[in-house]
């Protein structure tokens, strides 16, 4: 058997992939093995005798001194995770497994490269989550806040923007913005000119104040005195870049590193995808719920309002109105101009009503000519006589479209709550009843030759009605 050679124990350590460190008392390295230049970017000799925590990213530092303290306490920690900042500027997430020698009072630790890992888990972590957010109730709003909170999970990104672009109306908005900035007036042109800059070449920046004044004037980088580091990534959707996400970090001890872009840029592939989902669910939910026409509420929507509002009328002891009203001779504005200018009229006349209202009050289409009117908050019935009379009023004004004026006169009913129902189907059929009843009074009328200067108001305590029936038109 042959003898087994001696070797310094140094040489067994700087074999290992893992670096092997040890701290003194006050932090500061003693040994450090071979590895640390694979792993940290330094060579041993010029960790040695340097302050541990400089070379801790600054945002874990305060953990990580923690977790010292608890070492030196006599708590030895397998598992503990930070970052480093590497010799080259980029960040290492680390695995250590220390423990405090209280015979020689230092503290041994041994640090895994974990980066891979640790890039993969939050790439899957925040497709994770952001698909969960795009599927979950709420809005865009709801959505970027939730984007928000997985980017400054992974990028420490408190100051966090959503730019959105409409290339139709070549308008820029800013739907989120959680930023430092203020009401300023250069530095919302500052993120303007970064935004329509990454969303019309397509490519993501990484911006360093060193870098700035490659793509901004001078001017507008002198205008915000605090330096600034920027990431800013598109939101690439199949269909061409809808926006941009961008991030900010002040000072210099908060630069953001190449790792830190490819990870927003893969981000914003799965914010694209989620806006392009909610987007699309808002316009499933528009379409369901609104006239698309008119963009009034409709049939089911209405009734949702006044349920709503029935509650809350019995709640503070308020009355309540629904006023049912057609346009009387629309049939014959289809037949003698065509549908479209039929479209006009309805248009038009949703535009009045909504103006003749309360934005409180709501104004629906539910189906035809058929129009409904909700005003809540009533404290007098002598009001409600005065709201019907505005609507008619100002749906009586001539309508004229192109070189065709039309006169068309609405027959009105309405139901008071609590007077004429209890509930959302009995105030609509009594409304209803009372608009064709006026309706039936109006045929009689010109049958007997009333003119339309003629019509009346007709109000029997809890049922009011107004109505006209004629039709003018001029070329």
């Amino acid at each position: 058997m042959q003898p087994i050679p001696h070797f310094p124990p140094n040489n067994f350590t700087d074999l290992l992939l893992d670096a092997v460190c040890v701290v003194d008392r006050e932090g500061y390295f003693l040994f450090v093995s071979a590895a640390s230049e694979r792993i940290f970017g330094y060579k041993p000799d010029e960790m040695i005798g340097q302050p541990m925590i400089n070379f801790v990213y600054p945002g874990d530092r305060e953990r990580t001194l923690q977790t010292v303290n608890e070492i030196i306490n006599g708590e030895p920690k397998p598992y503990f995770e930070n970052r480093y900042v590497r010799k080259d500027g980029k960040l290492v997430d680390i695995m250590w497994s220390a423990r405090w020698s209280e015979t020689d009072q230092v503290r041994v630790a041994v640090a895994r490269d974990v980066t891979e890992r640790k890039r993969a888990e939050s790439m899957q972590e925040a497709v994770y989550a952001i698909s969960e957010a795009a599927n979950a109730p709420g809005n865009l709003n709801t959505l970027f806040q939730r984007i928000h909170d997985v980017v400054d999970a992974l990028l420490l990104a408190t100051n966090f923007m959503v730019a959105l672009y409409d290339a139709e109306k070549k308008e820029l908005t800013f739907p989120y913005s959680a930023h430092p900035f203020g009401d300023a007036d250069s530095a919302k042109l500052m993120v303007e000119m970064i935004a329509t800059q990454v969303i019309h070449t397509g490519r993501t920046l990484l911006l360093t104040p060193e870098t700035l004044p490659l793509v901004l004037p001078k001017t507008v980088i002198d205008s915000y005195t605090e330096p600034l580091n920027w990431l800013i990534a598109p939101i690439r959707a199949p269909d061409g870049i809808k926006g941009a996400l961008l991030i900010t970090s002040a000072g210099p001890s908060g630069r953001f590193t190449e790792q830190d872009k490819e990870l927003l840029q893969f981000i914003s592939v799965q914010v694209a995808a989620a806006i392009e989902r909610k987007q699309m669910l808002s316009r499933l939910e528009y379409m369901a719920q609104y006239d698309q026409l008119t963009h009034l509420p409709n049939r089911t929507l209405f009734l949702d309002r006044l349920k709503n509002s029935l509650g809350r009328a019995h709640r503070e002891k308020t009355l309540l109105a629904v006023f049912y009203l057609d346009l009387n001779k629309f049939k014959q504005v289809n037949d003698t101009y065509g549908h479209a200018t039929g479209d006009q009229l309805l248009y038009e006349v949703a535009r009045r009503l909504t103006h003749s209202v309360r934005e409180s009050d709501t104004v629906g289409r539910i189906g035809g000519d058929e129009f409904v009117v909700l005003a809540v908050n009533i404290k007098r019935h002598e009001d409600i006589g005065k709201i019907q009379t505005k609507i008619m009023s100002t749906l009586s004004v001539p309508y004229i479209f192109n070189e065709i004026q039309l006169q068309i006169y609405p027959s009105i009913g309405c139901a008071i709550y609590p007077d004429n129902g209890q509930n959302e189907s009995e105030l609509i059929h009594f409304a209803d009843s009372a608009m064709y009843s006026v309706k039936k009074e109006h045929t009689l009328e010109r049958i007997a030759g009333i003119q339309p200067e003629e019509s009346h108001l007709y109000t029997d305590g809890f049922q009011t009605a107004m109505s006209s029936g004629y039709l003018k038109s001029e070329r």
